[in-house]
This record gives structure tokens, C-alpha cells and sequence, in this order.
């Protein structure tokens, strides 16, 4: 399709993972970002007070598919809509209304890790990369046809702060690019139906969900606690009645595998203690507890 020289893109955008794209987005003088529109519960300025230096309509949407919304940003004649870390579900009317339609930047490897959190559950089920997709934007969640997807390493010592930073970064340069697909008409669509048929979704996680569960073996535990370390929750036990708050384990190379009451401190370290796990012993670190911890202690499941 015939686009005009200067792109004209409609941004829905929020949070720090907007804000790096914004700043590649508002440096190409061949795209025009023509308003900007923020999640409605935001507490981020950083959107607005860009829009504000470089004269951008900045518009509160309470409801993008009402008619009002509608008729508000058709005015503005958009080739593209963008959306990143957005919370409206974008229904057909308004996701078509541009004339190259709307994409999305998701961080996750679709069509797994649909839906939210993505970055804790790759890491809870010690997955050995992760992905970001740029894709359109249809009326399901999370499965429009793919413009542009990579992936990325992890390793041991990664954390949801690791791979949050490096998401930030990431997630700009392949929206970027693929807006720029988009606008060449250089895009080779794939549809995730042709990597698989079925795909799946993870949930979003709530309160409760940061409670370690002794029951399971080391390597869970310590997938467990770095997936929600800081600026997570933490991972999170008791003792006695006392709340425990965990940011960091380590495990123990060779440790011996055997049955023994789960939960329970079975030694000291420099750093830490020693905590019984399902089949061996897994160091924990960085604790935040007015509790005293002492060798024989057990922690509730």
C-alpha cells in the first residue's frame, strides 16, 4: 500500500518500556507521531512531559472503542497505530482505523508467553531464552500476524531485573525496526498459527503468588526467587509467624540429593542459610526479615 513520505503513527504507550522507543521513534524525521496515549491509571509523567517539548496531543482515552474516542483521533488522519505496554483492548473498529493498522510490542516469544508477566514465568520455568514480538494487533490477545520477533539468551545468572533492563532496551529497537517494515512495505508476515497451532497464555500473577513453596526442588526455588526479586515482590515465606522476604538464592554445585523436613535451615553461610528444598539444599541470600534466623528453624510452607 501507497503510504505518504512521512509516516503518521497514533503512540498508546506507557512505562519505562515506552520511553526508549519514543526517543528512536521522535529522532526520524520520516515519522510523525501525531498524539500519544497513555494507560488511563498512569502515574509515569515522562510520556507527557515529551509530549508537552515537542508539542504532541497528549490524550487521556477512557474508552478507545467508544464513539467518541473514535471520532476524536480520526481527525488526525494516523497511517499506523502503535501500542506498547498499553491496557485497552483495541476492538476492530478502532484497531483498523489507520490505514496500515495497528501494531503491538509484546515481550514474549509468541505464540507462547501470551498474556502478562512474561519475564517471571520464562524464568519460573527456567526457559533458556526469551523473545519479543512486534505483531498486528487483531481482535484476540496476543494473536495477530508476526512482523518482526528475536530472542534472547538466559542464563544462571539473569534475574527479572536482568531481563527487565535488557526488555527496555530491546523491546525499542525491534518496534522501531519493525515500523520501519511497516512503512518500506518490507514485511515477510508470519502467521503464529504456522509455529503452533495452539500456543498458550500466562495469567497475570496477584497477591499470594510471591509464597515459596519448600515442597519443590532447588532449581524450582531458585528459578522461583530471582523471577520475582526486586523490583518485583521478592519471594516470600514465614517463620514462626514472621514474614521472611527473599531476593536472592544460590545453588549449591554437587549438593547431595536426600529426604529430610523441607523448609528447614540447616546451616550457615556467610551470606546466608542453608535451607532444605524437596531433594537437596539451596542457599539463601539477600533476606529481609526483623526475624532472627537460627540453624533447626523450619519455614512454613
Amino acid at each position: 500500500m501507497k503510504i505518504n513520505k512521512i509516516l503518521k503513527v497514533g503512540y498508546f504507550a506507557d512505562g519505562p518500556w515506552s520511553h526508549k522507543a519514543f526517543e528512536k521513534l521522535i529522532k526520524d524525521t520520516s515519522i510523525e507521531i501525531k498524539f500519544i496515549v497513555p494507560r488511563n491509571d498512569t502515574a509515569d509523567l515522562t510520556l507527557k512531559n515529551a509530549a508537552s517539548k515537542n508539542n504532541i496531543p497528549y490524550i487521556i482515552g477512557h474508552n478507545i472503542n467508544s464513539n467518541e474516542f473514535y471520532q476524536l483521533v480520526a481527525k488526525y488522519n494516523c497511517d499506523l497505530f502503535i501500542s506498547m505496554s498499553y491496557n485497552q483492548i483495541f476492538k476492530r473498529r478502532i484497531l483498523e482505523l489507520p490505514k496500515l493498522r495497528t501494531i503491538n510490542c509484546h515481550a514474549g516469544k509468541l505464540p507462547y508467553y501470551r498474556g502478562r508477566n512474561i519475564l517471571n514465568w520464562v524464568l519460573i520455568n527456567d526457559e533458556k531464552e526469551f523473545g519479543i514480538t512486534v505483531h498486528y494487533v487483531d481482535e484476540g490477545i496476543d494473536t495477530g500476524d508476526i512482523i518482526l520477533q528475536r530472542t534472547y539468551p538466559i542464563t544462571d545468572n539473569d534475574t527479572y531485573k536482568t531481563l527487565l533492563e535488557k526488555s527496555y532496551t530491546e523491546c525499542a529497537q525491534i518496534l522501531y525496526d519493525s515500523v520501519k517494515l511497516v512503512q518500506e512495505n518490507k514485511i515477510n508476515l508470519i502467521k503464529q498459527n504456522d509455529i503452533h497451532p495452539v500456543g498458550f497464555y500466562c495469567g497475570i500473577r496477584g497477591n499470594g503468588d510471591e509464597i515459596i513453596n519448600w515442597q519443590h526442588n532447588s532449581r524450582d526455588i531458585f528459578n522461583f526467587i530471582r523471577a520475582i526479586c526486586t523490583p518485583g515482590p521478592m519471594a516470600q515465606c514465614y517463620l514462626k509467624g514472621q514474614q521472611i522476604k527473599i531476593n536472592k538464592a544460590r545453588l549449591i554445585e554437587n549438593a547431595p540429593i536426600y529426604k529430610n523436613r523441607v523448609g528447614q535451615v540447616v546451616g550457615k553461610t556467610e551470606l546466608g542459610y542453608i535451607v532444605k528444598t524437596l531433594d537437596s539444599t539451596i542457599e539463601i541470600q539477600e533476606v529481609v526479615s526483623n526475624s532472627k534466623i537460627k540453624i533447626g528453624d523450619k519455614f512454613d510452607l
